[in-house]
């Protein structure tokens, strides 16, 4: 499985690509806007940082300015893959750019029909939102399990599921439980991952027992 960190924070996707766990980087408006900072020149540190899949979505709703901007964000580096909503017209970019050999991520997915239409219009990911299939009672993870059912039935298809709107680690191990492709989720999750008291207890043992015997490794 592929961990891709949903996030602007530049030092966080640092922190993870030095730890091995950074394999691509999600972006969307939202976290753009609260990071205070220019789009374009930010895209552009990111994807010198991450060698993996950039997301970088377009702002617009129309097809000719999603167009436009598609372009645009496409020539800003190799690995940009140009994210765009799963809207007629999202599917129309999608078909356009991915025909030329643009990555796209179709994103804001929510039903296994949409994904469908997504790997039809030729995404490399499709973006089923998780999290907030759950915050309206709905079960996040049936969504990801009918997508990869549908998936697994037409070899043809190539679109890799990326679980999104991942809210804590479990959705991580159900996601990998799965057969997930990719997930993406804030830094913050995946270190959550790290944790286990029965490592720290371990740990603290360890040190302890070592400190008896006064010697030291260097």
């Amino acid at each position: 499985m592929k961990f891709f960190a949903d996030t602007s924070d530049l030092d966080a996707i640092k922190d993870l690509a030095d730890c091995g766990m950074l394999d691509g980087v999600t972006t969307n408006p939202s976290i753009i806007a609260k990071s205070g900072k220019e789009f374009i020149p930010l895209i552009k540190e990111i994807t010198e940082i991450c060698d993996g899949p950039v997301s970088a979505e377009v702002a617009s709703t129309d097809f000719e300015t999603m167009m436009k901007e598609g372009e645009k964000l496409t020539g800003l580096a190799d690995n940009i893959a140009v994210k765009v909503p799963l809207t007629e017209a999202g599917l129309k970019v999608c078909k356009n750019l991915s025909s030329n050999g643009t990555m796209v991520n179709v994103t804001l997915c929510f039903s296994p029909l949409q994904a469908l239409l997504a790997a039809k219009a030729g995404a490399s990911f499709i973006s089923p939102f998780v999290g907030r299939l759950d915050d309206i009672g709905q079960e996040g993870m049936s969504l990801i399990s009918e997508v990869l059912t549908i998936y697994e039935n037409y070899p043809d298809f190539h679109t890799e599921v990326l679980v999104a709107s991942v809210r804590h680690p479990q959705h991580i191990l159900e996601s990998a439980l799965l057969g997930a492709d990719v997930v993406t989720c804030p830094p913050s999750v995946i270190k959550q991952m790290y944790n286990h008291p029965l490592t720290d207890k371990g740990l603290e043992g360890f040190v302890k027992d070592w400190a008896k015997t006064g010697q030291s490794i260097l």
